[in-house]
């Protein structure tokens, strides 16, 4: 077991935290807003600190789940940040979904004060959150992998190591781009179904048993037929991530037509109001 501080206690950050704490680790939290953290010590036990640098000191492992590479630079290299106690020979681990290139920034001032770093954003919502059923995609170095892997176990149902400091956010964009694929694909169908005046239940339970079968088509169809949008990974996230694809794709000089066209798609929910409602809100395009 090890002494652990997770800085950001989200919807994801704080059952995370919560699993590392149930199989056995020391846990110290750390969120912007205080009063989440002591919530989540009332609840969970551990302690709470601070500053991120207060909880970081003495933690053999330190974990990250924020917003955005502004909020991650803060946390970590910012006046009171976890990089300026962690001691040589610690682990950074970094759960939140961001650009390659401050994952690479990251690794290289870890590497001058002798930590070991991972950016490892995961996959699975809220509910594999809760249930401990993440994805997680890691970059970085295989000794690093090898020390943070029995960590990252008590939340996560499958770990990979997908190649060097980056390579975990760039395999993060690759899910986001298949996502938002496959649920505008899955809001069109939806709509032709019900405008073709099919019993659209029906048409999901014959076809999710073949080749169109998806898990956003087993887990997302029956709440879009109802028009509940309510169930998983907001827009306003979706449009974030699908940022930092895009401008991946510019800087390599790639083109991705149909990410871009999704992502205008998301905006278009976003002036309907519906920032916050789950990514599967694609149908009200169609449908109001």
């Amino acid at each position: 077991m090890a002494r652990v501080a997770f800085l950001g206690m989200g919807v994801m950050g704080g059952p995370m935290a919560r699993h590392l704490k149930a199989a056995g680790h020391d846990v110290t939290v750390y969120n912007r807003t205080r009063a989440k953290a002591e919530a989540w010590v009332a609840a969970n036990g551990g302690a709470f600190a601070e500053t991120p640098s207060e909880a970081a000191k003495g933690a053999e492992v330190v974990l990250t789940c924020v917003g955005n590479d502004d909020d991650l630079r803060a946390v970590t290299l910012g006046p009171d940040g976890a990089f300026s106690t962690m001691a040589p020979g610690s682990l950074y681990i970094d759960h939140t979904t961001v650009s390659a290139a401050i994952a690479r920034e990251l690794a290289e001032a870890g590497a001058a004060r002798g930590i070991g770093v991972l950016d490892a954003p995961v996959s699975g919502g809220q509910a594999g959150a809760e249930n401990g059923r993440l994805t997680v995609m890691v970059g970085g170095d295989a000794e690093s992998f090898a020390h943070g892997e029995p960590v990252m176990q008590a939340y996560a149902q499958r770990i990979g190591l997908m190649g060097p400091a980056g390579a975990g956010q760039l395999t993060k964009m690759v899910n986001q781009v298949c996502i938002a694929g496959v649920l505008q694909g899955l809001a069109e169908a939806m709509n032709f179904a019900m405008e073709a005046g099919l019993d659209a239940n029906a048409v999901v339970d014959v076809i999710s048993k073949g080749a169109a079968q998806s898990w956003q088509m087993e887990n997302r169809a029956p709440t879009m037929i109802k028009g509940e949008y309510d169930f998983g990974f907001a827009v306003d996230w979706m449009r974030k991530d699908l940022s930092l694809v895009l401008g991946e794709a510019r800087s390599i000089g790639l083109s991705m037509p149909l990410t871009a066209l999704v992502d205008q798609f998301y905006a278009d929910v976003q002036n309907m109001g519906g920032g916050r409602q789950d990514t599967s809100s694609l149908l009200r395009r169609f449908r109001g």
